[in-house]
């Protein structure tokens, strides 16, 4: 009899859904475009989605996967998600987070840069919860948004019953369980679990920030029940979300992960030289989260966690991150003059990294010396929207040194290649902090978008100095929610054991030491960049 699980991924702009035997083989899988809101005259820091537009595309590919599956072979589904926050009202209908009060636009995407203000107040208090997320509460997590909402949209705030992170959200759809998952609340919104065991909401931190209204009829509007990623969510799968999906009532569906943490799961999952501790998992798409899993706290500025058994039992998890990367690098080249006459010269089956790549190794040919050199004249600090790891600074700029009149694509793809480097020395600052905390590591393992341009894995490898893993099963993130449906069904005895049947191997490039000198000496200009935007901040906030 054939064994099916399915797995959902919600991204920045797409919902993707995959189906996965046994053994971790993807045999089908369905991708459809989310819609984005970002409203006039808010300079590109507010950002919306639809849970309603969110939940329609996940049933879409869901169907599309199973269109030819027996329903009885499909033992489990998992879901994971980006941590955007979901409003509902009382009729569990969608509510505005929006100044344009549409009451269609009631997420606030996770990189909604929104409330910078309401996180330098929490960030004021200096609360001990905060050692738990490298020192600072990021905008980017819940609080600062739930704060912005209470302080800016009243009417909103009183009216809605529930707020969930995304992740969260599906499971409930999928269930109407209103568990939430370890993950997204320990992650996102503060929830305590410390070295001693104790878990539970700091209220005496939501009562400092104004938010002691959240913990009232013991929390239930932003949770009570809290369950372990990949464990059961209520009975399975609606009579009504079965039959809109042609599943099996009652089909088992995992308590979910955040998407970054999926992608962290199959990497972990993925067999490697290296123990796990010194495994750090790269989850390379609109951002990068840089994943770590240690058997003991380890407290770093800058980066967030420890997070004790939000990914793998018994493990805490640290987490860095850079957020913006593949945005980034589409911001480069999307912005640049010759843009409109490099896509429109392309034939349909070549894509625009493809010929960057193609033009720079061109480009490098005649010097006789690595392809890394060409932009040796060229440097960029990549926080164009903030620093998230391990500054922790969210008003961070970007900064491109080396710029000249020429307009060229052969200057765009120099360019491109710059801000690639940039992306991954960004990586090298987060590790070499790592290090300073004893933490030792062996080897990258990437996934993601950013990981179908060959240049940019070859690059990380030379860039840091270490082996970087690429693994060979398809859809690295999907596979780590449909390993949460495996872990919920009785198929497998536990998380660990479909990891272990589910996993498999990788491609590994080595890092080339022959640029080795090259990228640190560039790897010096990065950290010098660094201190001249501090110095100029400090120059120009000065009275």
């Amino acid at each position: 009899m054939a064994v099916y699980f399915i797995g959902v991924d919600v991204g920045t702009a797409s919902v993707r859904a995959g189906i996965f035997d046994q053994t971790g083989r993807l045999v089908k899988s369905s991708a459809h475009e989310l819609k984005i809101w970002s409203p006039k005259g808010t300079s590109g820091n507010y950002y919306e989605q639809s849970s309603d537009n969110i939940w329609e595309s996940c049933c879409k590919v869901i169907k599309e996967v199973v269109e030819n599956v027996n329903p009885e072979d499909v033992a489990g589904i998992g879901f994971d998600a980006t941590c955007s926050l979901v409003a509902l009202d009382s009729k569990d209908k969608p509510i505005t987070v929006s100044p344009t009060g549409n009451n269609q636009q009631n997420v606030i995407m996770w990189m909604d840069h929104r409330a910078s203000q309401e996180a330098e107040v929490i960030n004021a208090l200096n609360h001990s919860a905060f050692k738990y997320v490298g020192g600072k509460v990021s905008l980017e997590m819940q609080l600062p948004k739930l704060l912005w909402l209470k302080r800016n949209l009243s009417e909103s705030w009183y009216q809605t019953k529930k707020f969930m992170d995304l992740p969260d959200f599906l499971t409930w759809k999928a269930t109407n369980s209103e568990s939430r998952s370890l993950c997204s609340v320990v992650c996102k919104w503060n929830y305590i679990i410390d070295e001693a065991g104790y878990h539970g909401w700091p209220g005496d931190l939501f009562e400092l920030i104004g938010l002691k209204d959240l913990l009232d009829e013991n929390a239930n509007t932003i949770g009570s029940n809290i369950k372990f990623p990949g464990t059961p969510q209520g009975s399975g799968l609606t009579l009504a979300v079965a039959q809109e999906l042609g599943l099996k009532p009652g089909t088992p569906v995992a308590t979910s992960l955040i998407d970054a943490y999926a992608g962290a799961l199959a990497l972990f999952a993925c067999h490697a030289d290296v123990p796990l501790e010194q495994r750090l998992a790269l989850i390379c798409g609109t951002s990068t989260c840089h994943m770590l899993s240690v058997s003991q706290p380890t407290f770093i500025d800058g980066v967030w966690g420890p997070y004790a058994d939000v990914l793998l039992p018994g493990m805490w998890l640290l987490e860095g991150g850079q957020s913006a990367t593949g945005k980034l690098l589409d911001h480069i080249v999307e912005t640049h003059p010759s843009y409109p006459s490099l896509k429109e010269r392309l034939p349909a089956n070549t894509s625009i990294p493809e010929e960057l790549s193609r033009m720079l190794y061109a480009m490098s040919l005649p010097t006789g010396r690595p392809l890394s050199n060409l932009t040796k004249d060229i440097h960029v600090w990549p926080d164009f929207h903030g620093n998230r790891s391990p500054l922790a600074d969210p008003n961070m700029k970007g900064m491109v040194c080396g710029m000249t009149l020429d307009v060229s694509e052969e200057n765009l793809a120099l360019l491109y290649l710059a801000t690639i480097q940039a992306l991954c020395y960004g990586t090298r600052h987060i590790i070499d902090c790592m290090g300073r905390s004893d933490l030792e590591i062996g080897s990258l393992m990437l996934c993601g978008g950013l990981t179908k341009i060959e240049l940019f894995a070859v690059t990380m490898a030379d860039a840091i100095g270490l082996p970087v893993v690429l693994p060979h099963k398809k859809e690295t993130v999907l596979l780590g929610s449909a390993m949460l449906g495996a872990s919920a069904s009785t198929h497998f005895a536990s998380l660990n054991e479909a990891m272990a049947n589910m996993g498999g191997h990788g491609r590994t490039v080595h890092p080339s030491q022959q640029d080795k000198q090259f990228h640190d000496r560039k790897y010096q200009v990065f950290m010098k960049m660094l201190q001249d935007q501090k110095e100029y901040k400090s120059i120009m906030d000065s009275n």
